[in-house]
């Protein structure tokens, strides 16, 4: 199978992480190579917008998110929400991201986290704007916090939940993200979730240069690695991997509306 075939979309990968700064042109043309069109560029923290925006500017694949990580609370200020509403209103952005709750953590402040989460969905809604959402071990949560508020659109990246959470997602417009992890054999109930899911809600990611697949073990994940997650998802699917490319950059598209 070319991959000349391909226009694949990764909606969601951290480019602008230090580990790319020895070889991030070589990595773009992989990702070129590969058939990647579209890179969404999500931000942790204040401080990374404008080496987003300097990355997206330089890169016609990149788009920028802009938004504050959840892992990240020690590093946000309540101005920096203020601040965020002032950059929007002169900077391009495709989405708030990645914005989020996680419990996994222990010595994460969960009020502060709560109170961010809370914030920058009001953000995201009054620009119109879909949300990356960063959720671990609070799915239910994120689910219901999103749900009270109303008016949003995003995607859950990294997907881990239930197929009754996936459910109650997809009841709202929700999108799933699925990279890496759903590359291992042992990940069934996500292979589940996955192969029965509705096409119009699955777009695929790396995380890059987090969470790498099965055939990267170890290794600095990449975009260029998509490839790997398109083909067990076709296959896990029945589906030709051209479909479920020309299906999940149709998602990308519609939900981040960057043509």
């Amino acid at each position: 199978m070319p991959n000349t075939v391909l226009e694949l979309t990764d909606s969601h990968a951290h480019i602008d992480d230090a580990s790319f700064a020895s070889d991030r042109e070589a990595m773009f043309r992989r990702a070129h190579e590969a058939g990647i069109r579209h890179i969404v560029v999500p931000a942790i923290d204040q401080a990374s917008w404008p080496g987003i925006a300097e990355l997206c500017a330089d890169h016609a694949q990149a788009l920028p998110a802009y938004g504050m990580h959840p892992i990240y609370i020690d590093q946000h200020r309540p101005e920096h929400i203020q601040q965020l509403v002032a950059w929007l209103k002169t900077h391009r952005a495709v989405a708030v991201g990645e914005i989020g709750l996680d419990y996994f953590l222990p010595e994460l402040d969960v009020e502060r986290q709560r109170e961010y989460f809370l914030q920058q969905l009001h953000v995201a809604r009054d620009f119109d704007l879909p949300v990356i959402v960063h959720a671990r071990r609070a799915m239910d949560e994120v689910t219901s916090t999103m749900r009270r508020i109303g008016g949003l659109r995003g995607v859950v990246h990294s997907f881990s939940g239930s197929l009754q959470q996936a459910e109650r997602l997809w009841e709202m417009g929700f999108h799933l993200g699925i990279g890496g992890p759903v590359t291992y054999e042992r990940a069934q109930r996500l292979r589940h979730i996955v192969a029965t899911m509705p096409t119009e809600r699955l777009l695929l990611e790396t995380d890059a240069p987090d969470q790498p697949g099965a055939c990267h073990r170890g290794e600095r994940n990449e975009p260029s690695n998509i490839v790997e997650v398109l083909n067990v998802i076709a296959e896990l699917r029945g589906e030709s991997p051209e479909a479920i490319a020309a299906a999940t950059t149709r998602n990308a598209r519609n939900l981040f509306r960057f043509d």
